[in-house]
């Protein structure tokens, strides 16, 4: 199998230290190899995506990263600050209590989470999030995307440096997903390190300075998207994607 696409050192931006990093992430369901040697850096300010087919690994590597999961084999590397509860964790099945109000689910989690100032980081998240004018409007009443837009704030009330979304815009409409991109990628505008796994692969290459390509539980590309691009062939990103895949399995 050729290496093509793992080349470059891992990381975007060579000498800084890594926000958050892996080095030789294994994951085992009983007999079934979840992930393998995975190993990558991110940093602060950079939006780095995981992209690869149903089965790669995707949220397995996402979950271990968060602290939710542990890992089989290999090591976390945490930059300053950036370790525990100082790494959001946004999962794709949403965390929330429709009969309660935003403002309550937040004010919540805050307190669960051992937040210093809960009213303040309450107050924080519903500008941030654009969600104060929907602060007393309870969770079932909301739609799918202002929903989402919560989940996200209950892995943001500590303000942490890295943030981890396992399928973002999942079952989201076209205008629900570019509100919620424009808010993620003001996180990263104002310092955080953004990990995000996505199966509309076309939100890789317009959001991420860089893509993770998993398959097989294994780590097979880290670059730009221009440079998967180039690798597979093609001006149009998803047939770029799917023709490096095939390679890869070329004998």
């Amino acid at each position: 199998m050729s290496q093509a696409g793992l080349d470059a050192p891992a990381g975007g931006r060579p000498g800084s230290e890594p926000a958050l990093g892996a080095r030789g992430l294994g994951k085992l369901y009983g007999k079934r190899q979840a992930l393998s040697e995975v190993s990558f850096d991110a940093h602060a300010g950079e939006m780095v995506a995981v992209i690869g087919p149903n089965g790669a690994g995707k949220t397995t590597l996402l979950s271990i990263l968060a602290g939710v999961q542990r890992p089989s084999a290999g090591t976390l590397v945490h930059g300053e600050g950036a370790a525990g509860s100082r790494v959001g964790w946004v999962p794709q099945n949403l965390a929330l209590y429709s009969k309660l109000t935003v403002a309550e689910n937040l004010r919540l989690f805050a307190r669960l989470e051992r937040v210093e100032d809960p009213e303040r980081a309450l107050a924080r998240m519903l500008e941030q999030t654009g969600l104060a004018d929907r602060a007393d409007d309870r969770v079932a009443r909301l739609s799918g995307g202002n929903r989402q837009r919560v989940n996200v704030a209950l892995g943001l009330l500590a303000d942490p440096p890295v943030v981890l979304l396992d399928e973002p815009t999942s079952a989201l409409d076209p205008t629900q997903r570019e509100r919620l991109w424009g808010f993620i990628v003001g996180l990263a505008e104002r310092g955080a390190c953004v990990v995000f796994s996505t199966h509309v692969v076309g939100e890789a290459e317009r959001y991420a300075q860089r893509v993770l390509v998993l398959d097989g539980g294994r780590l097979q590309f880290d670059g730009a998207p221009a440079k998967l691009l180039a690798e597979g062939g093609s001006e149009d990103f998803e047939r770029a994607f799917v023709a490096f895949l095939a390679k890869r399995e070329s004998p």
